[in-house]
């Protein structure tokens, strides 16, 4: 529902994923058909969306080789069925290590066509809390090399992952690509995303003056693992201007560029910043 020259509605899929990439495709079909019934142009899918809740290794068994697969053609008629452009969240992508996969993001512009591919930069290797909750995503996923940032009718897209979100100097080079929105599929577990994930998400869209949409995994999963929910679209001002707490669904909003750049003239931080080796 475009509301002016540059005024665009953007949307979220919040899910709770499970072990089988048919059921989730399905899942994820009925959310993007609320997306699109809002008039949603650009809709952002969550990390990992496709399977959730499973041993590292099980991504293997589900990989699809890149452009090629059940999960691309599904994303690609998606867009197509409805018009609109889709981070299709993450998928498990195989990489030249038969042994692990990339935790891949793809673009879809209204055609079908995929015009970009994200692979996780950084990887979730950490203990939540000590000999409680440890995650070694690095077991069966390689970590990419390279960022991205996407043409699109809304502005300049760049693209991050979840964990990524930690690592401010990965959005200093999207911006430096002209990033004036970000896209971030997410996992976050209930106990990282109750303390940090609000908080790193607003931090991002300020210090960059961009808008930025978190799409969640949220509740329990089939290996008893919490993610926090909390999708969110955030404007450059820091404002959350919809969020969903819990449970599955869709949250929208408009973002206009004029806005965007009105802040960035106004307050014009980022032609501020100094540079020290």
């Amino acid at each position: 529902m475009r509301n002016s020259n540059n005024t665009y509605r953007v949307a979220a899929v919040q899910m709770t994923s499970g072990l089988q990439v048919e059921k989730n495709l399905q899942a994820a079909a009925h959310l993007l058909q609320q997306a699109a019934q809002v008039g949603a142009e650009l809709v952002v899918l969550p990390e990992m969306f496709t399977l959730m809740g499973a041993p590292e290794t099980t991504k293997l068994a589900v990989a699809e080789a890149p452009g090629a697969g059940p999960v691309q053609d599904f994303l690609a008629a998606q867009a197509r069925l409805h018009n609109f452009w889709v981070v299709g969240g993450t998928t498990p992508i195989k990489s030249p290590d038969p042994q692990k996969t990339y935790n891949s993001c793809f673009v879809y512009n209204p055609q079908g066509e995929q015009v970009q591919r994200y692979d996780k930069i950084h990887l979730f290797d950490v203990t939540v809390k000590r000999d409680f909750e440890t995650y070694q995503e690095s077991t069966a996923v390689a970590a990419g090399d390279k960022t991205v940032v996407v043409d699109t009718p809304f502005g300049k897209l760049g693209l991050a992952v979840c964990y990524d979100i930690r690592f401010p100097e990965l959005f200093r080079n999207l911006l430096d690509q002209g990033m004036e929105i970000f896209a971030i599929p997410t996992a976050f577990t209930a106990k990282t995303g109750q303390a940090h994930w609000e908080l790193l998400l607003r931090a991002r869209a300020v210090e960059n003056f961009c808008y930025a949409i978190g799409a969640c995994q949220s509740g329990t999963h089939a290996n008893g693992r919490q993610t926090y929910g909390h999708s969110m679209i955030v404007d450059p001002w820091g404002t959350v201007m919809a969020c969903l707490a819990e449970g599955t669904g869709v949250i929208s909003a408009d973002i206009d560029r004029e806005k965007l750049q009105q802040i960035r003239q106004d307050f014009p931080s980022i032609q501020h910043r100094r540079i020290f080796a």
